[in-house]
């Protein structure tokens, strides 16, 4: 739950409704101290496997076909920064601003679960350019579905280390840049911190956060609408009551006939409701919001 206008990102508790105020109404965020010790743990266990040279994929191999690979450790740094570098290939319109910085936020948020093995600095760096308004421009194609947004999220990590381009106080610039006029610093990754910055599904899930919090906008915008209509209308209130039909459209009844607190479909007319028309349509938008 936000705490004084911040939003503490914690990889368990993001909403749609959150990730809108988020990404447009620029709420702030602040990692969670919850999250400092699984994060810490799992790069632990990292450092650990590069200690003991274990073969890690990704982590002391190369990446496809490379996996069999071994990278020495003069070039791991080399090899994240490469990997977002092949994959930054995405091609037509950039991202609207408010999708691009849901991906920031829902990125943060996968890693601030603590499974993928990455400083904490990495996310609180993320979060740092949602704050100071820092939005990576990533292209809206290119994408292999479920197998992961590599190509888009591989633009969003190159502002992170200082490369691809971003905007800045309504400025396209390079990321390097834009980091700088924000006052921030580009990130040297650190072994799998590549990998795991472009291995998730945050462009869908953008669109798709966005877009359900929208849609239950228009819901609630839907049941307003008729409530006012239905007692404009003189409405018959009966057709909303508990027993008039399944469980879920009784809810719906519910919604709509407590709108502000009180039972704004009572009859103030004195007239019985056999006095008055049915009107079909606006009893059957109770079940506007069924599945």
């Amino acid at each position: 739950m936000a705490t004084e206008g911040v939003w503490p990102v914690d990889g368990r508790t993001l909403t749609p409704k959150t990730v809108y105020q988020v990404a447009v109404d620029n709420l702030p965020v602040i990692l969670s101290s919850e999250v400092a010790h699984s994060m810490a743990a799992s790069r632990r266990m990292v450092e650990r496997y590069l200690d003991e040279e274990r073969i890690v994929y990704g982590i002391t191999t190369g990446f496809g076909r490379f996996s069999d690979v071994v990278i020495p450790n003069t070039l791991r740094q080399q090899l994240q920064l490469n990997l977002l570098r092949s994959h930054a290939a995405g091609v037509g319109p950039p991202f609207d601003l408010s999708i691009s910085r849901a991906m920031v936020l829902l990125r943060a948020n996968a890693l601030a679960k603590g499974y993928s093995g990455i400083r904490i600095e990495v996310v609180e760096r993320l979060l740092a350019m949602l704050n100071r308004g820092v939005t990576p421009i990533i292209p809206s194609q290119g994408s292999v579905g479920a197998s992961g947004d590599l190509a888009p999220l591989a633009h969003l990590a190159l502002v992170l280390v200082g490369e691809g381009e971003a905007w800045f106080d309504g400025v396209r610039m390079i990321g390097a840049e834009a980091l700088s006029r924000a006052g921030l610093s580009p990130l040297v990754l650190e072994a799998k911190e590549g990998l795991a910055l472009i291995n998730g599904t945050q462009a869908m899930g953008a669109m798709g956060a966005l877009a359900v919090h929208q849609l239950e906008l228009l819901a609630d915008w839907a049941d307003i609408l008729g409530a006012l209509t239905t007692e404009v209308l003189r409405g018959i209130p009966m057709a909303f009551s508990e027993g008039a039909s399944s469980p879920w459209y009784c809810g719906m009844c519910r919604e709509f006939t407590s709108l502000d607190g009180r039972q704004p479909l009572d009859d103030a007319t004195g007239r019985t409701a056999s006095s008055r028309c049915l009107f079909y349509p606006l009893y059957a938008s109770g079940s506007w919001g069924q599945p």
